[in-house]
This record gives C-alpha cells, sequence and structure tokens, in this order.
C-alpha cells in the first residue's frame, strides 16, 4: 500500500473519530477531524493555505464555542451570571465525571445550583438549567456539522 493511500485512510479516520468526538466528550471532535484535513493536504496537496487555515481556525473557534454556548444558553433563559459561571465549570465538570453522560448532565446541574445559590426560585433555575442544556445541544450539533463537513468536503477532494 503506497503512503498516499494510507494517508487518505488515516484522514478518514480522524474525520470519523472526531464525528463520534462530536458526541463522546472525551475526544474533541474538530481538532481530530480536521487533523484528518491536514492528513489529506498531505498525501494529496489539494487545499490552497488560505483554505487549511480557515479549516483550522473553524476547528479552534467550534471547539472554544463548545465550552461557551452552554453557558450563553443559561444567560438567555433568564440566568445570573453564577448560573451561567456554574454552567461553565459543569461543563468542565462534565468532561471527568460519569462519561458520557456527565457532560450533558452537568452544565444543567451547575446552572441549576448556581441560580438556587443565588437566591433564583426553583422553578426559574430549572428555566436557566434547561437554557444550558439547550446550549450544550446546540454545541454539539455545530460541532457535528463542521466535522460532517470535513467528511464531504475531502470526499470530494479524494474521488
Amino acid at each position: 500500500m503506497s503512503t498516499e493511500v494510507i494517508l487518505i485512510l488515516l484522514a478518514f479516520v480522524c474525520e470519523v473519530v472526531g464525528l463520534v468526538g462530536c458526541l463522546l466528550p472525551i475526544l474533541p471532535g474538530p481538532p481530530i477531524a480536521c487533523v484528518g484535513i491536514i492528513l489529506l493536504q498531505v498525501a494529496k496537496g489539494c487545499f490552497s493555505v488560505p483554505f487549511l487555515i480557515g479549516m483550522i481556525i473553524l476547528a479552534i473557534v467550534v471547539t472554544v464555542l463548545d465550552y461557551v454556548i452552554p453557558s450563553a444558553g443559561t444567560k438567555k433563559f433568564g440566568g445570573s451570571k453564577l448560573g451561567a459561571w456554574c454552567c461553565f465549570l459543569g461543563t468542565i465538570a462534565g468532561l471527568f465525571m460519569f462519561p458520557p453522560l456527565g457532560i450533558i448532565v452537568m452544565p444543567f446541574v451547575g446552572a441549576l445550583v448556581g441560580e438556587l445559590l443565588n437566591g433564583t426560585n426553583l422553578n426559574e433555575s430549572l428555566r436557566a438549567a434547561t437554557g444550558a442544556l439547550l446550549g450544550f445541544l446546540g454545541s454539539t450539533m455545530m460541532k457535528a456539522v463542521l466535522c460532517i463537513a470535513y467528511i464531504l468536503i475531502s470526499i470530494i477532494k479524494v474521488v
């Protein structure tokens, strides 16, 4: 098997693992999928430098937003700054607790606890925590769309 074929196969493996990483918080999905694009460039030289830089920047931005969006969802649904910060801390804690369920549950729990500590009543606290959950689901969808785009771009370039 030639080096080019091996690199192309590795590129697609990275992209599929990246897509799976959108659902498994242990794996940083978009950066892994972006490595696939870079491997494809090494194998075939099929992308321009500005395109590659754009893909790398997108992977970084989406990865950062993945930590920010659940907190923003908390605030959008009436949460306080404390609720948003606790949501963020819950997101980080969720990376290490009860994977993969922890990354879904902990932003919600963090926002809920933050709101209750802030003196917010239970109904409003639950509303803010729901915003955190919706923010998490939105950021997961954003990551998945980017990884699917990487896969489709690679298929177009290889075929």
